[in-house]
């Protein structure tokens, strides 16, 4: 593929309507009238005391949000609001290197570890979506580092430190919600095999006409567990109730969101909600999903514990290798492919 004007970042700001492969079918577009905005959209839970007395009432609090919800907020996780602002920094410098610069990460190969890349997955999707991404496998770090940009200068020693701090927090849920479905507190830890860890840098410019396009349409995660990182620009929506919702972004916290191998191992218990990301004529958006997840050969199925006569096992067991190659090959449009995974 030529490797000349591939991303929206570089055409964004000169065009004045959408191009035809953006534009969504009139039955697939944000309805942007219809979205409901609220200040409460998903909890906002308080991790101080995870480590405190009142670690019960907290884990308590997540079971619910993952069970009626699916997404929640955190505050008082313990990344140090300056690495979240340098992250963010250090991800829109990224995106306002020359294009050249840039495109020296460029790939369409989604096997690869590290690339720069546009939409979804340009090779099978019919229409394109109005984000540009920097994707980074980060765990074990030691054997992506390397591959990882040089430019900016701080790239890879920044994010780094990053990846290991987001990590730390993300194995702290994980024992926490281990907990809240009443299993012993390393049992999710030790069903991901030797763990997965990926993240993104998406950039969503400007768009001329947000209405006809997304910037991700509705989709759940297929991964185990994904810490969202946003800018103060808003465009993460969540359906609830049969209604999209705005998730206004809150300075210094992350959302939380239960991927599809949580909705598997929980038993159903706990839900992977469709969410996705609109656009907006005005501001550029930056989002860092972190997602962490089972390794390709971990065996992944509904937790022993959670299953008894009146609560049958609703998948099968299946690798995640198995269950990422057909989430990817289906696209988003599909929305979740748990379906193709019942016992």
């Amino acid at each position: 593929m030529a490797a000349t004007k591939l991303l929206v970042a570089d055409f964004a700001t000169t065009v004045k309507n959408v191009p035809f492969n953006y534009i969504r079918p009139v039955s697939d577009r944000p309805n942007l009238t219809d979205v409901h905005i609220s200040d409460s959209a998903i909890p906002l839970i308080d991790l101080h005391q995870l480590s405190g007395p009142r670690r019960s009432h907290v884990i308590k609090q997540i079971g619910l949000a993952c069970q009626h919800d699916g997404f929640f907020q955190v505050k008082n996780h313990g990344i140090p609001e300056e690495m979240i602002n340098n992250i963010l920094s250090l991800a829109r410098e990224f995106f306002k290197l020359p294009e050249s610069e840039r495109l020296k990460n460029y790939s369409d190969d989604p096997s690869k570890t590290t690339r720069l890349s546009t939409s979804f997955n340009v090779k099978t999707e019919k229409v394109a979506n109005w984000r540009d991404f920097l994707r980074l496998h980060c765990y074990p770090l030691q054997d992506y580092v390397h591959e990882w940009p040089s430019n900016p200068p701080l790239f890879r020693e920044d994010v780094a430190e990053y990846c290991t701090s987001v990590r730390e927090l993300v194995l702290r849920l994980l024992e926490a919600i281990s907990e809240s479905l009443g299993l012993k507190r390393d049992y999710i830890d030790k069903s991901l095999s030797k763990h997965g860890q990926h993240m993104s840098l998406n950039y969503y410019p400007p768009c001329p006409q947000p209405d006809l396009t997304y910037g991700l349409p509705g989709h759940t995660d297929p991964n185990l567990i994904t810490l969202l990182l946003q800018d103060d620009v808003p465009g993460l929506q969540v359906l609830r109730n049969g209604n999209w919702v705005a998730v206004n972004p809150i300075p210094n916290t992350f959302i939380v969101n239960i991927g599809d191998q949580m909705q598997v191992l929980s038993n159903d218990k706990y839900k992977s909600v469709l969410h996705r990301a609109v656009v907006n004529c005005d501001k550029e958006r930056l989002s860092i999903p972190t997602f962490y997840c089972p390794s390709p050969d971990a065996v992944i199925g509904p937790a022993k514990e959670l299953i008894d006569e009146h609560h049958p096992a609703v998948y099968r067991n299946f690798t995640y290798a198995e269950y990422y190659d057909k989430f990817w090959n289906r696209g988003l449009e599909t929305a979740c492919c748990l379906d193709m995974f019942k016992a």
